[in-house]
């Protein structure tokens, strides 16, 4: 098996990690202290390409595959989660968009998340009363003449207050669980469209989360997302790609908790020498090294597959468990080796810990993750 790298991902890679050490990170915990969105930052990554990694150059994409994309995320969230999660389904609407939509909709739209026009995308798939049960969503989509009504809520929407573009699962058939849903592309300030108060969230605080509700929210027929009925699987396929993401994601975190712990505990002494020569600190340390390694090589693998054609939703699904709770591991291990110095914002470990808690939940928590690996395997 050849771990090596081509010319693209490893510029890609670099470029990321330049951007995310250079700009990301040395603002990342005033912006998380005043909940402010990195708008400015996130138009700096679309001019390097960081929106649109996985999408065709003839959508503004860089159109270097999912692994480049992979390995881009993980510098992205070592540097900043919170711009992280914005890049990741950003780049999930555009590469969704690109595999359901028509020409004119990957013009109008694709190209516009890859520029950074629209400052961000949005995927609103998640209602108050159905998260982890996408089939029990109540969002209804009527045709009237040429248009589509939308009338709903949805929950936990990411960039949802910034987003240009939003991609919307309604119902738009009385059928029972999945069948009936269908897929709509919703224009940021249309309206009906209403965009609630910001969360105040654990992590991720510069991050924007919000509530949606459709009150007679009018679109036109044209911006239907591929083919009436076929929502349900279009959110699978998304969501399979989007836990790469997370994955991604969770890595750096974890990463930059590790790095800011090797540099503590050469730092700080106890009774007399750097507790960087205590054997409980040093197998602390090459616990999360370890874990964040296996969790790398898993999220490449997912990758790779998706890279090449192949299935590989078993693969994501795994990379996405083990990478979010080996992240979660390491932050809380960070933490533990900072001592009450973990414990302050003065030291970004208590951040990233916040940060970190949420990647075992969204885009499918690890118990659904769970579900979804068994199910693969018992497919044979």
């Amino acid at each position: 098996m050849d771990f090596e790298l081509n010319e693209l991902q490893i510029a890609i890679r670099d470029a990321a990690r330049k951007y995310a050490q250079d700009k990301l990170a040395p603002g990342a915990r005033e912006r998380d202290r005043e909940e402010r969105f990195p708008k400015a930052e996130v138009a700096e990554m679309a001019s390097l390409g960081l929106m649109g990694v996985n999408i065709p150059e003839a959508y503004g994409g860089a159109e270097a595959g999912t692994v480049a994309y992979s390995l881009a995320m993980t510098e992205i969230a070592a540097g900043d989660a919170s711009a992280a999660v914005t890049m990741a389904v950003t780049n999930m609407c555009g590469e969704l968009i690109v595999r359901a939509g028509n020409e004119d909709q990957r013009q109008r739209y694709v190209t516009r998340l890859t520029s950074g026009e629209y400052t961000a995308g949005a995927f609103a798939l998640s209602e108050p009363q159905a998260g982890s049960d996408p089939g029990a969503m109540a969002t209804f989509a009527e045709k009237k003449g040429d248009r589509w009504v939308l009338n709903g809520a949805k929950q936990w929407i990411t960039s949802g207050a910034y987003a240009g573009v939003m991609v919307v699962w309604a119902r738009t058939a009385k059928a029972p669980g999945a069948k009936g849903i269908s897929c709509f592309l919703v224009e940021g300030g249309t309206k009906g469209l209403l965009v609630g108060k910001a969360e105040d969230k654990m992590g991720l605080r510069a991050s924007n989360t919000v509530p949606l509700t459709f009150e007679d929210c009018e679109i036109p027929e044209e911006n239907l997302l591929g083919v009436e009925g076929d929502g349900f699987k279009w959110a699978m396929v998304a969501l399979d790609g989007g836990r790469i993401g997370i994955a991604s994601q969770a890595i750096g975190i974890g990463r930059a908790a590790m790095d800011a712990s090797i540099r503590y505990a050469h730092e700080r002494e106890a009774f007399g020498k750097p507790i960087a020569d205590f054997q409980a600190i040093r197998f602390k340390l090459s616990d999360m090294a370890t874990e964040l390694d296996a969790a790398r090589l898993l999220a490449l693998r997912a990758a790779w597959l998706k890279e090449n054609g192949r299935p590989f939703t078993r693969e994501a699904s795994m990379a996405k468990l083990y990478a979010s709770e080996a992240a979660n591991r390491a932050v809380a291990e960070a933490v533990q080796i900072h001592g009450g110095y973990g414990y302050v914002d003065e030291f970004p470990v208590e951040r990233h810990l916040r940060d970190a808690r949420v990647t075992t939940i969204y885009e499918g928590t690890s118990e659904i993750q769970r579900v979804v690996i068994a199910r693969e395997l018992l497919r044979g």
